[in-house]
């Protein structure tokens, strides 16, 4: 079998990763291939065109009710039509929107109920946080002050600080919506505040991604438990379902996917190891932007492992499958919630583009092909598939090259595996022996009782009444010479 035809498989061509609107950035598949930009605008579109379809329902309902009311009633008055309701409903719905954008234009004007003080040091108002604030877990706290002391540098610090306290505040009374409208509301204040940080700083993407970054943070790290796998969502089943589908394919081998690495040599197998801790350790972190950085560093080391074996530089051919065969051996967990998490409350812009979208991108990839992979994936017939996933069989493991002269590690290796081997012949005959003494010892056991046994019935034991007091008495009454032994010697005094 060639090459070519081993990757054809899971062989993914870079355009797919991109958006499929062909706006330039990187897609995501809880987007439907869509950029998060993209997915916004449309789904925008999407809601506003259902409210216009259920307003427009709802009227003719009205008028259908009102209609069959006139019917049944010919002679009293008609009623006035009642659609107050549905226009003061999208009333509301401008309402919100204009407070949502006004709210963010708050940030770099003077708020005037709260002067400064004169005698006031610029940002001492950001000193002490809330009481709400330091309820919270120490990491929180922790996360506050550094919010704190980053925004003590930014003249609008203050205002910002503000903001951001009061909308993650304000989302907790948002519990009972859905994961969409969450990570709307989350996305619409990064939007707004990202447009007016780039009006402050005249276009500085760096600062305001540093901005950005200390926003997403503080404010996720606030929001993490109310937003993290909501009860509204079918993250946990998804989850589930993901780790029973890799426990499923733990047969898979590094050659069905045609990985570019050699385990063998202690460099690449030291960078496979950090790869999968770095993915395992995403679950534990709670910023966006921090599990970001695991994947990145997992690819990264995934990236080094290829081209130490290879000694050459790493393609995206090379790359995918490998960062497949790596969330097979590592079955990272909660994998699907930590990846829509990111998906709804990430900073924007660093998944339509960068190395990390890149990565993210990828890693979507691999968990879409780990949920289809089929036996055409890997080379196999289809009734190969099954038994191996049934567990009725499993795949044979290739046979080790013989080593090349003078190749120490092949040598040190071998060596390493016959002592192995000694080792488990001689444990054989450890056991062996131990079974044996055991037998040995159970009918040692088994002949004394029988001998005991026997002896007892060939002299059973006799049991004689003990003797009464006057025995002891009369030991000397037959001795009839003691009745002719002189008297004893009485003591005499002298005078002298």
């Amino acid at each position: 079998m060639s090459h070519r035809s081993e990757r054809r498989g899971i062989h993914v061509d870079q355009s797919e990763l991109l958006c499929t609107k062909g706006c330039g950035f990187y897609g995501n598949a809880a987007w439907r291939g869509l950029c998060s930009k993209c997915w916004r605008e449309e789904y925008q579109q999407t809601r506003h065109k259902q409210i216009q379809e259920d307003h427009a329902l709802a009227e003719r309902l009205q008028r259908e009710e009102e209609a069959a009311y006139a019917n049944n009633h010919q002679g009293a008055p008609q009623p006035q039509p009642a659609i107050a309701p549905f226009s003061k409903f999208e009333e509301r719905k401008t309402k919100e929107k204009s407070r949502k954008v006004n709210t963010v234009t708050k940030f770099f004007t003077p708020s005037a109920k709260t002067p400064p003080k004169k005698d006031s040091v610029p940002g001492e108002a950001l000193s002490t946080p809330s009481p709400s604030v330091s309820r919270k877990p120490l990491e929180t706290d922790r996360t506050t002050q550094e919010f704190i002391d980053f925004l003590k540098t930014l003249k609008p610090g203050r205002e910002i600080f503000k903001q951001c306290r009061a909308f993650t505040e304000s989302m907790a009374y948002k519990r009972d919506l859905g994961a969409d409208e969450l990570s709307e509301c989350v996305q619409d204040f990064y939007q707004n505040l990202s447009d007016r940080l780039n009006t402050h700083f005249k276009g500085s993407s760096e600062r305001v991604e540093s901005v950005m970054d200390e926003v997403e943070r503080y404010m996720m790290t606030r929001l993490y438990e109310e937003v993290f796998c909501p009860e509204t969502t079918d993250d946990e089943k998804k989850d589930l379902a993901v780790q029973k589908r890799i426990r499923a394919l733990h047969w898979v081998t590094i050659e069905m996917l045609c990985v570019p690495v050699d385990e063998e040599i202690p460099e690449v197998s030291d960078n496979v190891v950090k790869a999968i801790t770095d993915v395992i350790e995403m679950d534990s972190k709670r910023v966006p932007r921090d599990k970001l950085t695991c994947i990145t560093r997992c690819s990264k080391h995934i990236f080094n492992a290829i081209n130490t074996t290879k000694k050459e530089a790493a393609s995206a051919d090379d790359f995918l499958p490998t960062l497949i065969y790596i969330v097979l051996k590592a079955n990272p967990p909660r994998l699907q919630s930590n990846i829509q998490y990111i998906t709804r409350f990430c900073n924007p812009s660093r998944l339509m583009s960068g190395e990390d979208g890149y990565y993210f991108t990828n890693l979507c990839c691999a968990v879409a092909f780990i949920e289809k992979l089929d036996g055409q994936s890997l080379n196999l017939s289809a009734e190969e598939f099954e038994l191996y996933m049934s567990g009725q069989a499993s795949p044979q493991r290739p046979q080790a090259a013989p080593s090349p002269p003078g190749s120490a590690a092949f040598s040190q290796m071998n060596e390493r595996l016959d002592l192995l081997t000694g080792l488990g012949v001689r444990q054989e005959r450890v056991m062996e022996g131990a079974r044996r003494l055991e037998s040995d010892l159970i009918d040692w056991r088994d002949g004394v009782e029988h001998k005991v046994q026997d002896v007892l019935e060939r002299f059973p034991l006799e049991m004689h009444p003990p003797a009464s007091p006057t025995a002891s008495s009369a030991i000397d009454a037959d001795n009839m010479e003691n009745d002719h032994l002189p008297p004893p010697l009485q003591p005499q005094l002298f005078a002298g």
